[in-house]
């Protein structure tokens, strides 16, 4: 049973191959963050070694489908930024190195330990060193027989290209909200108005509603950024120079934090365009609905695109390393203060 929702072309693309024992040596899964590429990624690992008759693979019921799911299978390796990182690493990796890929293609070269293929399952492929993307790379030209290599990641742009073209490339679509909060409700038993919510905060990824849904802190997490963003509309110029200073120092630790938050800015405001502009079937903070309808009073259409605008453009002036402390002062004298449209 494949345990992959909402990518049924994908699938049955896969199926199709492996009745016909036509894999591809590699396969390239894009998409957004937790739209579902590791689950199918393990669906296709367990495929691969089931050991029931092909038209039930996976079962994920034999020993080899509940040892993959377990983590404890030893031909199904995960490579990722956080592997074997000691507890006496204090700054955050970077990059995937040349020494996880050799030590990954060692193993490679040997025949299947208990199953019927090895699978190497690299997440955030795009964080392949150059070195380390070059080493895989030849081995991609010249695979081994019953090995599969399956490449994870959501932006794709930063892989060369390569590796690419040496891969078969599956790309997962967002799921509709309606299906995300279908699947909460009857597969994971979540309670009505919290799978309506989570499912529109998911943005179609259907992995990080299940996350979510789950997580007791993370709509205080939300709350937090949207007061913080209250405060710097209250905060004189002083202040959100304050704000600025504290913002650039935080993505020189940990960027994703950052963008995070911006991005629950521009969210927090593309609602309220959406509540000035009478579409309100289509918000996301549906359980902000009082504040969204406050603010939509407060600021005109105009004033409202341009926040969004800034807010947006400030994100993708981080990704293109601009100066985050420029741009985050630039984005703090942009926001507006308390108004009347």
């Amino acid at each position: 049973m494949w345990q992959t929702i909402g990518q049924e072309k994908i699938i049955d693309l896969l199926k199709q191959a492996l009745g016909r024992d036509s894999l591809s040596h590699a396969y390239l899964l894009t998409g957004p963050p937790r739209v579902g590429k590791m689950t199918l990624a393990l669906d296709l690992a367990r495929a691969l070694n089931c050991r029931e008759e092909k038209e039930r693979r996976p079962c994920g019921e034999c020993p080899s489908c509940q040892k993959i799911s377990d983590g404890k299978h030893s031909d199904i390796r995960i490579v990722s930024l956080n592997q074997n990182s000691g507890a006496e690493d204090t700054k955050e990796r970077t990059e995937i190195g040349i020494e996880q890929i050799k030590e990954m293609l060692h193993s490679a070269s040997l025949p299947p330990f208990e199953g019927k293929y090895r699978v190497y399952i690299i997440d955030e492929a795009a964080q392949l060193s150059m070195e380390a993307a070059n080493r895989l790379l030849k081995t991609l030209e010249e695979p081994a027989d019953k090995v599969v290599f399956i490449l994870l990641t959501a932006n794709v742009h930063l892989i060369p290209v390569t590796v690419i073209s040496r891969c078969q490339r599956l790309n997962l679509s967002r799921m509709k909200t309606e299906n995300i909060e279908n699947a909460l409700i009857v597969h994971w038993k979540i309670e009505p108005e919290k799978a309506k919510l989570f499912s529109r905060l998911s943005r179609g990824c259907l992995g990080w509603a299940i996350e979510g849904a789950g997580n007791p802190d993370l709509l205080q997490e939300r709350g937090e950024k949207f007061e913080k963003m209250l405060s710097v509309m209250r905060s004189n110029y002083s202040e959100r120079f304050a704000t600025a200073a504290q913002l650039a120092q935080q993505f020189g630790k940990k960027r994703e934090a950052v963008y995070e938050t911006l991005d629950t800015w521009a969210g927090w405001w593309r609602d309220i365009l959406l509540v000035k502009a009478g579409c309100s079937d289509d918000i996301v903070s549906i359980d902000y609905m009082s504040s969204l309808a406050e603010m939509a009073r407060a600021y005109n259409l105009a004033q409202i695109k341009t926040v969004i605008h800034n807010v947006t453009e400030a994100s993708a002036q981080l990704k293109l390393n601009a100066n985050s402390r420029l741009v985050m002062e630039a984005l703090m004298l942009n926001i507006p203060g308390p108004g009347k449209s």
